[in-house]
């Protein structure tokens, strides 16, 4: 939380520059001077850190086989990458994952750049340019009790460069191609144009401005296995064959676009027939983001920065479901002011989803807008009938009922459709349109104090106690829209929702600065909850220069995002309720679990498509499958994490080793559960009114799973100089469930592979200038569980590489590489596109100076 301007000059070798090259014993120089601020929102060493952290420097970055410092943290040690969209990556590390990682933080220089109306990032719509970084720091595990944010898995803290310490001017411009080979699209060109200016007017001021300029064509989700295959087994109807086909990455044919049809006598689930995603969306990319900072040092030690970041977004994005984002805006105000001992800033973040729509809604609205569901099923039906008492084969019926019943549909790529697409995203109701219409703000103030560094010095040095206190005040607000967002006291006002907290913090060192032991403690306040309470425990002991064995225990808490609070949207036939009680009163109380309504309808099914009952003999025979929802309000979630590691300098400095384990315990998972409601009050008819999809409400409602879930995992990092310029390097991270207490199926699902491992091998300067890297990745195949879709990852093995040359006669970088350089398409969760061979090149070219000691 400490800027850049008063930790990194030592670091001014490191920046990425084409003069830098790498040096004899890189490693140790580089492991003993590393300087970190985000684990203990103090400037201390890697080494002696309490909690697990990674560093990915200047000089790591530019050695990346990645074509960028944000696709670089892919390789960190115990990063899961998931890519939504080329344009769109988002990180987890040790369990949990999600396409909106609520439970993990990214931070620019300390200040929180996430979307407000969902609480997570919107990947690096905010993330400064390359040209800018000075490091990454990236914390797996708990960090609530210094941050009290939804740090509860990890977080990243991606640090900028001072202007007052690297001045000038840098241009960047990375050219690449996509979709090569592929069957989805035919290749496609790939752009990205970066420029950073910094200049020191005098001793006082300084400014720095970034522009990042992106172009190209998004990866294609076009998954077509059948999230249903068994929805007509009974009648053994498979494949294609299967009324109710679920593609993956198709869309109108969900459960909510399903019947349950009696034809001829028997009982068969039919869906409508839906639209691909890349039959309803524009792969096209086009993003644009810049930043502008104003330092002023009131004197050498004191400074004040404005900061101000805007992103203008045109990309594919996927929460729940798949969204097109269009004219998608982003920015924040800061103002931080920072001396050797007090630190507080102030920043307002803007969001605007401009001319966004949901994919899925635009596909069944496509639908619809031919042909109502009444209509359409009626006419599926007839057909069918009289098909069948003409002697057609019932899988021949079946598909000629499907012609049928479309005839008049509209035809993708026809004008008409392409004007159907442009009017139904601009209607802000999911139930007819497809607009997604969110305006949202978010306001942040905090600051920390550290007495013992100035002010009480003299009692550091007597006593040997540090301190540090800290607070912060957040408050949310958005305009209700009417369809995503109502405010269900005051109609016609903002909603706001927000929460207050405060920390303190205490270490000590003993042995001769051998040993470090820390504390601390937090408590938040939010609006609609009572306080928490987080503390941290940690020690660090530090036997000799270059090794430390570390442990530390951590409770965390995080409160419910406003989307998963006050969320009010209808959606395909099914309501997604926020779970406060002020949002969803009286609902849980009446709901049944969708789990169980499937199940009994499928017993329906069964017993008269195959033990030759009545539809009325059947649903008596099992409604006692029927269960109530257990479910209820919105409580906050709880991890409680055990980690102890080791670092340390090994074989004379050459290598560089750092271990980690952990142990943790989550409680309260916020998740959704489908719960329906009967169509009647009539309590002994419940058995007819969940018998059919008429008679019955579809409810997705925020609650609380009521499993405890246990996890461990280890991760090893290792750096070994093999003498001269060259290094090899590896890591390994293994994640693990150890077991569910009371399973209810609703926990928040694991999504982590076991094993996850790197292998890269670099020389900077292999000849005059000329350097390369190779990084091979494996992640074992994993088992994913969303609401968009369930299904098996399989496991990926890619390969990366990059070969780079320096021309310092005219201060200038190029570099060629490619990730995936094998182009074998892979896919990082279900629902998702196919990531297939990225090649590129990078042309740095920097003028300018860096101030600072060498």
């Amino acid at each position: 939380m400490i800027p850049s301007a008063l930790v990194w000059l030592h670091l001014s070798a490191s920046a990425i520059r084409p003069d830098t090259l790498p040096r004899r014993d890189t490693i140790r120089v580089n492991e003993l001077a590393e300087i970190v601020i985000s684990a203990s929102r103090v400037p201390e060493s890697v080494l002696k850190s309490p909690v697990s952290i990674d560093v990915l420097d200047a000089r790591r970055i530019r050695l990346s086989a990645q074509p960028s410092y944000f696709d670089a943290i892919e390789n960190i040690k115990g990063v899961q990458l998931l890519t939504s969209s080329l344009g769109f990556k988002v990180y987890n590390t040790r369990g949990f994952a999600a396409t909106t990682n609520v439970r993990f933080v990214q931070l620019v220089d300390g200040r929180d750049n996430q979307a407000p109306h969902i609480g997570a990032p919107i990947a690096a719509a905010l993330a400064p340019s390359d040209l800018d970084i000075q490091q990454v720091e990236v914390l797996p595990g708990v960090a609530s009790a210094l941050y009290g944010m939804n740090a509860l898995n990890g977080m990243v803290n991606i640090l900028t460069r001072n202007p007052f310490d690297y001045q000038g001017l840098s241009v960047g411009q990375k050219t690449g191609v996509n979709h090569v080979g592929s069957s989805a699209a035919s290749a496609q060109a790939y752009s990205e144009t970066s420029l950073r200016y910094a200049q020191q007017w005098n001793r006082r001021f300084a400014f720095k401005v970034n522009l990042v300029y992106q172009r190209g064509y998004d990866w294609v989700a076009d998954n077509r296995s059948d999230l249903n295959p068994n929805g007509n087994a009974s009648l053994q109807l498979f494949g294609r064959d299967n009324p109710a086909y679920d593609p993956v990455s198709g869309y109108g044919n969900e459960a909510a676009n399903r019947r349950t049809l009696t034809l001829g006598g028997k009982r068969y689930s039919v869906g409508r027939t839906g639209y691909y995603e890349d039959e309803v969306t524009d792969y096209h990319l086009q993003n644009l983001r810049g930043d502008i900072a104003l330092h002023y040092r009131i004197s050498p030690t004191v400074e004040l920065v404005y900061a101000y970041q805007a992103a203008t977004l045109n990309n594919v994005y996927q929460r729940t479901n798949r969204f097109r984002l269009e004219n998608y805006r982003l920015d924040q105000h800061s103002l931080t002011l920072t001396t050797p001992s007090v630190q507080i800033r102030a920043y307002r973040s803007r969001e605007n989803t401009g001319d966004s729509y949901n994919i899925r809604s635009m596909a069944e609205n496509i639908d619809k807008s031919f042909k109502t569901d009444n209509q359409w099923f009626a006419d599926f039906t007839s057909q069918f009938n009289t098909d069948t008492k003409n002697g057609l084969a019932v899988p021949d019926a079946l598909r000629n009922a499907r012609s049928v019943a479309d005839q008049g549909r509209p035809v993708p790529g026809t004008a008409a459709f392409n004007n159907l697409i442009g009017k139904l995203r601009d209607i802000n109701n999911w139930d007819i349109g497809a607009a997604l219409r969110v305006k949202s703000w978010m306001y942040h103030v905090e600051g920390q104090v550290e007495p013992t560094r100035v002010l009480w010095r003299q009692f550091r040095d007597r006593t040997g106690v540090s301190i540090q206190a800290g607070f912060d005040f957040r408050r949310y607000v958005v305009y209700p829209d009417g369809n995503y967002f109502i405010n269900p006291t005051e109609p016609d006002k903002n909603l706001v929702y927000g929460k207050t907290g405060g920390f303190v913090s205490l270490s000590r060192t003993f042995f001769a600065q051998k040993l470090k032991v820390a504390g601390s403690f937090r408590v938040d306040k939010n609006s609609y909850f009572d306080a928490r309470f987080n503390p941290r425990v940690s020690a660090v002991y530090s036997p000799s220069e270059g090794h430390s064995i570390r442990l530390s225990y951590q409770n965390g808490y995080r409160f419910p995002s406003l989307f998963e609070g006050f969320t009010n949207i209808n959606s395909g036939g099914v309501k997604r309720v926020g779970g406060l009680p002020v949002m969803s009163r009286g609902i849980y109380e009446k709901a049944y679990l969708v789990t169980s309504i499937n199940a009994f309808q499928s017993a329906i099914t069964a017993d008269v498509n195959t033990n030759g009952l009545t539809t009325e003999q059947a649903i008596q025979k099992n409604k006692a499958l029927l269960n109530p929802s257990p479910y209820t309000y919105l409580k906050p979630e709880q991890v409680n994490s055990v980690e102890t590691g080791y670092r340390g300098m090994l074989l004379r400095g050459r290598l560089y080793l750092d271990v980690d384990a952990y142990y943790t315990a989550y409680r309260n998972f916020i998740a959704q559960v489908n719960a329906n409601l009967p169509r009647g009050t009539n309590p002994d008819s419940l058995a007819y009114y969940f018998s059919s999809s008429a008679t019955q409400e579809r409810y997705r409602l925020w609650t609380n799973s009521q499993t405890r879930v246990f996890n461990y995992g280890v991760s090893a990092g290792i750096r070994y100089s093999l003498g001269g310029d060259w290094s090899v390097a590896g890591n390994a991270s293994f994640a693990q469930l150890d077991r569910v207490d009371k399973g209810d199926g609703l926990e928040s699902a694991f999504n982590t592979p076991k094993w996850i491992t790197n292998l890269s091998i670099t020389n900077g300067n292999l000849w005059k200038g000329l350097g390369f890297s190779v990084n091979y990745k494996h992640q074992d195949a994993f088992l994913w569980q969303s609401e968009l879709a369930t299904g098996t990852v399989a496991a990926i093995n890619t390969l990366d590489a990059q070969v780079s040359y320096r021309i310092q006669a005219w201060n200038m970088l190029l570099k060629a590489g490619g990730t995936n350089v094998t182009n074998r398409p892979y896919y990082t969760f279900i629902g998702g596109p196919a990531v297939g061979g990225f090649y590129y090149t990078n042309v740095v070219w920097e003028w300018g100076r860096t101030v600072g000691k060498k």
